[in-house]
């Protein structure tokens, strides 16, 4: 008898996570369904496979999502976090376990007693970050700690980012996840880290003007700016006596300082919609956010609010994105201002279908051991395919495809809400992710502690 996987979502992170369980059907005996209401960015090989079925199914509709859940033999949702929390409720009432690559939400966690008690993994933050820099920590802390070392600081840095031969624009980036999660980045309250010792804490306004750069060899450079609270994972790593723990996301060098622009022009603000937003020429959005002057044009207005020279890197960036088009429309109704603004990006940032991403990640471990203090610097590149078999998807999906069919083969089952921070977990999978190229590159280092300036690998 076949084994059912049951996948919510088939959007743009889901080519690598779908593929790879069509290609374990025969072996592993499964059977793949995926429920969705738009199939747009499915791979044709995926939709035609034998062992796949698409179902056009409403998450809303209770008992059609229900149905399904409980003939399932284990439920993996790709859908936006908000909408979790409702599958979770069916696999505790059905006896299912749940894998997502979303961070856990307090509606979620407050299942884990329910879930522990029906000895059921449902299995959280198991994609790219979150994801594989957990799993990818935690295999170093945990060698340096059973080996008696004492860990002294943390940092961990990742960048969705287009790949250098697809890299076009000024602003050297494009959209290659959610764009709606790049244009809103950082809001919510300060990023709060730890640094030698002292709580850190950056407020959005500020967020993308206190940025780091890193080296990254054959790379070339970055540059980082801080998560919103890299305090969260402290007792999970178990830094609690680390002096600095700092979490980030890369860009190319650049890219922050433009990105500034408009948060101090308020065009990130999600806050409030604009009565008037439909067909709304982009010139005419931008117009919104200056002061009215009878004589200036919107190109000048900018330039003196934002006191940039027309010689200006950041000024090209502006240009190139069509700000100031008559006739570029935003067909949006009662949109906020950060929809606006990611409608005009995705119009100038959407990968084409031939165009490749590129994730970058790195981690930095200080760390003292017989008295003597030591550094372990670890980075990690991968890269697309293309625009649907994206590095961003294969980073996302596959861990969690991996997660899925190692719990319904009952290898990982420690019952709970939880995240991939135990060996049982984060063991074979970063074992199996080496075998589709995804892999670390380890280089112990002199110990330099925390370094503002320039991280170096």
């Amino acid at each position: 008898m076949s084994r059912t996987v049951l996948v919510f979502g088939a959007g743009k992170s889901t080519a690598y996570l779908l593929n790879y369980f069509l290609e374990k059907s025969s072996d592993e005996n499964l059977k793949l369904i995926i429920c969705d209401i738009d199939f747009t960015h499915l791979d044709e090989k995926i939709a035609s496979h034998d062992n796949c079925s698409l179902v056009k199914l409403d998450i809303f509709n209770d008992s059609e999502r229900s149905d399904f859940i409980e003939k399932a033999s284990i439920v993996v949702s790709m859908l936006p976090p908000k909408l979790h929390i409702k599958i979770a409720e069916d696999c505790v009432r059905f006896k299912k376990h749940l894998v997502t690559a979303s961070y856990i939400n307090p509606d979620i966690q407050k299942l884990d007693a329910d879930v522990k008690s029906a000895g059921l993994v449902f299995m959280n933050e198991i994609g790219l970050d979150p994801g594989i820099d957990h799993m990818s920590a935690m295999q170093v802390i945990d060698r340096i700690t059973d080996s008696g070392g004492k860990m002294l600081l943390f940092e961990s840095f990742t960048g969705g980012l287009v790949a250098p031969d697809s890299d076009t624009n000024l602003w050297n980036y494009k959209f290659t996840w959610n764009p709606r999660n790049v244009v809103v980045a950082g809001q919510g309250g300060a990023a709060k880290f730890i640094q030698e010792g002292s709580y850190k804490y950056i407020p959005y306004q500020k967020l993308f003007r206190r940025t780091e750069f890193l080296e990254i060899k054959g790379h070339g450079t970055f540059e980082a700016y801080a998560n919103r609270d890299s305090l969260k994972y402290r007792e999970a790593y178990g830094l609690q006596e680390a002096l600095t723990l700092y979490r980030g996301t890369m860009r190319r060098v650049g890219f922050s300082k433009a990105w500034q622009m408009f948060v101090m022009l308020g065009m990130t603000d999600d806050s409030y919609t604009i009565e008037n937003s439909e067909g709304m020429s982009y010139r005419e959005f931008v117009n919104l956010f200056l002061p009215y002057s009878p004589t200036d044009s919107v190109e000048l207005k900018l330039r003196h609010y934002l006191k940039i020279d027309q010689d200006d890197i950041r000024w090209g960036k502006l240009l190139e994105l069509n700000l100031f088009d008559h006739s570029k429309k935003i067909p949006l109704q009662n949109a906020t201002p950060a929809q606006m603004l990611q409608y005009i990006l995705e119009d100038s940032w959407t990968l084409q279908k031939h165009e490749k991403d590129m994730i970058v990640m790195y981690h930095k471990f200080g760390y003292e051991i017989n008295g003597v203090k030591k550094q372990i610097d670890a980075n990690m590149v991968a890269l697309g395919e293309n625009r649907t078999y994206t590095a961003m998807a294969k980073t996302v999906g596959l861990p969690v495809a991996m997660a899925a069919l190692q719990i319904l083969n009952n290898n990982i089952k420690t019952p709970g809400v939880q995240i991939p921070i135990k060996s049982e977990v984060y063991q074979p999978i970063l074992a199996e992710l080496e075998a589709y190229g995804i892999r670390f590159n380890e280089f112990e280092v002199p110990y330099l502690g925390y370094n503002p300036d320039s991280i170096a690998i």
